[in-house]
């Protein structure tokens, strides 16, 4: 999960630090103010206060999983919100006041059976463009691997979304689908040619949003890291075609662990 989500609040210093008192309201459902917070939740108490309809084993099975990675629990989550509710409980998740349970609902809809990738992003939709930092970062990381196993079918849906008025949706457009991504695993296709998804990275090489601008910048320096001289020849043409302020931005970050 990025740190940089737009105007999401400082951390803490450690989940250590978070009051028993906010710890039982992240439990009962209150929303995470910060990412700390998002990792202090208890996935067993959220479950059975928030979808008791899901079953006290339910809550068990994610009590039993409480030492693995967020990441995991959250498709743990996910997948029992699936097997326990159906996809009809999606609409009553994805509404949910813990950005907590919203995550859910966006694994929820990455494990949905019966959907083509046209019809999955426009359930994600809503969840992409969410208020909540942290719904942000769960829903591409719920769709991120339906989307690399049809890559040029995502590039081209995604396309449009660059297009989009909304911040959160542009940002959505090159995130979920950097080569190598946060706490996600890589796409080799693309550490092996990131030309692949260049529409989704030059509309927004002037994007006037420091958000957008720096998951552009992550994109490209995350392909930095297999083809330098591919990313260096990106922002050379970049720049030197009458650069905004915005692209030369993008460019120092994109190059800032290879050089120009």
């Amino acid at each position: 999960m990025s740190r940089k989500a737009a105007k999401t609040p400082a951390a803490g210093r450690g989940v250590q630090d978070i009051s028993l008192a906010r710890r039982a309201q992240l439990d009962a459902g209150a929303p995470a103010s910060n990412l700390t917070e998002c990792l202090a939740v208890d996935f067993a108490a959220l479950m059975a206060v928030a979808v008791p309809q899901a079953g006290a084993d339910a809550a068990a099975a994610m009590r039993a999983a409480s030492a693995q990675g967020i990441s995991r629990r959250m498709a743990l989550a996910g997948a029992l919100m699936l097997e326990r509710l159906g996809p009809a409980g999606f609409d009553a998740l994805r509404g949910h006041a813990s950005d907590t349970v919203r995550g859910w609902a966006c694994f929820m809809a990455g494990a949905m059976p019966g959907l083509d990738l046209e019809a999955r992003l426009r359930l994600i939709r809503p969840l992409a463009d969410d208020a909540h930092f942290g719904v942000r970062e769960w829903v591409w990381m719920a769709l991120r691997p339906g989307l690399a196993a049809e890559l040029r079918r995502s590039v081209a849906l995604l396309t449009p979304w660059t297009k989009e008025p909304s911040e959160r949706l542009r940002r959505f457009a090159s995130e979920s689908l950097r080569p190598r991504g946060v706490w996600c695993a890589h796409i080799a296709e693309l550490k092996a040619d990131p030309g692949i998804g260049l529409p989704l990275l030059a509309p927004l090489r002037a994007d006037p949003s420091v958000y957008v601008q720096d998951s552009v910048a992550n994109w490209l320096n995350d392909a930095s890291k297999d083809q330098p001289d591919w990313v260096r020849g990106v922002c050379a043409r970049w720049q030197a075609d009458a650069p905004a302020e915005a692209t030369l931005r993008i460019c120092r970050r994109a190059l800032r662990t290879v050089g120009a």
